[in-house]
């Protein structure tokens, strides 16, 4: 019974997506400073504050879409659609979960990044009050998530973003929600008002659009970073993006994490990449 409460809890949190919020550690990876523990520390600080936050955003967002969700195939298997988690709970672990995540980022980081993480949250509470039925807006709102990450991350540690790789996380944060919204066209089980705004095809030609410019970015952008082998990064990086756009036309649901969640093969060329990149940035 305990064991399935706290399943429940970290289900409302989506405990699961905070792998999109080891983008933080971007910046801090390409500086070559990674092992400055002084750092990491900071990074590994980001990281927690920015999941709690993240967490908040998901319960909000939960909250206001309970009865949308019920109606759902999938969601409404989710804590608060379902009734495992009532709403008085939620919003309290909502609270706490906000306050931790200002409290950490004012409190032992720097204003700056406070800055970054409550645009985070504003953009999020906007989305969830009604931009999110607004054309366009929802998606870029959603890639915003992205790059609000990576943007976080450099300004923890006062680090600054090459233009490049700032544009790579924009295109392919686009790439990404597209996708997502595509998928949700595609199979109309999605109780999204937005998507009757939108078709298969505009979906289609600007994901790729994206894609394609993604791909285009980070040639530029290894280039320039001239480190030692990163070159050949390139072709690799390009199969990832296949990869995860031949999910993305099969059953996928569109979700970034579990497109790869869920691709084994996928998972596989990630680590494959991180670890040839570690190595290029680090050991060349």
């Amino acid at each position: 019974m305990i064991g399935k409460k706290i399943n429940n809890y970290l289900k409302l949190l989506r405990v699961k997506h905070y792998i999109k919020n080891l983008l933080v550690f971007i910046p801090l990876f390409f500086s070559r400073d990674i092992f400055n523990k002084e750092k990491l520390y900071i990074a590994l600080l980001g990281f927690v504050a920015f999941s709690l936050m993240s967490s908040a955003i998901y319960i909000i967002n939960d909250y206001r879409d309970i009865e949308k969700d019920r109606l759902h195939p999938v969601k409404k298997n989710r804590p608060l659609a379902s009734g495992s988690i009532d709403k008085t709970q939620a919003l309290i672990v909502m609270s706490l979960c906000g306050i931790m995540s200002i409290t950490i980022v004012g409190g032992c980081i720097n204003e700056k990044s406070l800055i970054a993480i409550i645009v985070y949250f504003l953009l999020n509470i906007l989305y969830s009050f009604g931009l999110k039925k607004k054309p366009i807006v929802d998606v870029v709102i959603l890639a915003s998530g992205f790059v609000i990450r990576v943007v976080f991350g450099g300004l923890i540690n006062d680090i600054k973003i090459s233009s490049f790789l700032f544009l790579v996380i924009v295109v392919g944060s686009l790439f990404m929600g597209l996708g997502k919204r595509r998928n949700e066209y595609r199979k109309q089980t999605d109780t999204r008002d937005v998507l009757k705004y939108y078709s298969e095809s505009f979906l289609d030609k600007n994901m790729y659009v994206c894609m394609s410019l993604a791909d285009v970015f980070y040639a530029m952008w290894a280039i320039e970073m001239d480190y030692r082998g990163l070159l050949w990064s390139i072709p690799y990086f390009i199969i990832i993006l296949m990869t995860y756009s031949r999910n993305i036309e099969g059953e996928s649901d569109g979700d970034p994490v579990e497109v790869i969640l869920n691709d084994k093969l996928l998972v596989v060329l990630l680590i494959g990449y991180i670890v040839f990149v570690f190595i290029c940035v680090y050991l060349l």
